[in-house]
């Protein structure tokens, strides 16, 4: 702070006169006093006092204050990790950098959006009209997206070529929107949400649909890594993989999905749902 030096015959002289020509209260301002002034035989000695107008508490913009938290969560979590403010004008756009982007991210992005919906509670504290927050983790949401689109697209040529519905498994609505908007101008299929959350799921239905009746059969690839079968499909091992279980590799889960498996080497049931649901609570597809 800058201090500026006051003088009167007394301490209070010194101070009125310090705020009158500052033209501030006596809560703005941070004195000290430098001579308390005393009459002497001959003569008197001032009183002195250094007056300096307090720095205002700095108000942080929501950004801001969502870093702060972020910060403070991923200490308490025993993350290490670093926030980065983005962007913030009609969304609050958030990047997270992390020695383990898996404790960040979490299982298909369960972990993250759970983040996400935190800092979307904290950002919007206060307001009136929602704003929204985006925390993503080194582009994986980016990367996401491609990977997803890919899918939808594979998944339409397979359903116009069997000719029969094709069921994916359960998304939440972010994940849910983008297979929708991907195949939303595409010829020969569309696309409908069915069931309820946090079990809803996107069925992909052909123009060319042979039974209307008949139950949609289950895609059976994974999201993250699927394989070609060279027919323009995926791998359809029913022997090796679970009964809708994504992510699998002759009945193993991969290490880096998080995902435990029994003695028998099978995948376990899936239970991360809430915290597939929770990170986009609020958000719904069409």
């Amino acid at each position: 702070m800058n201090y500026t030096e006051f003088t009167g015959k007394t301490v209070e002289e010194a101070i009125e006169t310090g705020l009158k020509e500052l033209g501030i209260s006596k809560d703005q301002a941070d004195i000290r006093v430098v001579e308390e002034g005393k009459k002497k035989l001959f003569g008197a000695v001032k009183a002195r006092v250094e007056i300096a107008v307090k720095e205002e508490e700095k108000k942080l913009t929501d950004g801001e204050r969502t870093l702060v938290f972020l910060e403070g969560l991923f200490k308490l979590l025993d993350i290490s990790a670093t926030t980065e403010l983005v962007s913030e004008g009609d969304k609050v756009e958030i990047n997270v950098t992390a020695g383990n982007t898996n404790s960040v991210i979490g299982k298909r992005g369960a972990m993250l959006d759970a983040i996400q919906t935190l800092a979307g509670a904290v950002a919007n504290t206060g307001r009136e009209d929602y704003k929204r927050v985006v925390v993503d983790c080194e582009n994986y949401r980016e990367n996401r997206e491609v990977t997803l689109s890919k899918l939808a697209e594979n998944l339409a040529q397979k359903a116009i070529r069997l000719g029969k519905k094709i069921k994916l498994e359960p998304m939440n609505p972010y994940e849910r929107r983008i297979i929708h908007s991907a195949l939303s101008e595409r010829e020969g299929v569309k696309t409908e949400s069915e069931g309820k959350e946090p079990n809803r799921y996107i069925v992909v239905v052909p123009d060319n649909l042979e039974d209307p009746t008949a139950e949609a059969i289950e895609a059976r690839n994974d999201r993250n890594r699927g394989r070609n079968d060279g027919r323009g499909g995926y791998n359809r091992d029913r022997k090796n993989n679970a009964r809708g279980s994504f992510g699998n590799k002759g009945g193993r889960k991969f290490k880096r999905d998080g995902g435990a498996t029994n003695s028998g080497g099978t995948s376990m049931k899936n239970n991360d749902f809430f915290g597939i649901f929770l990170g986009n609570s609020g958000n719904k597809d069409e």
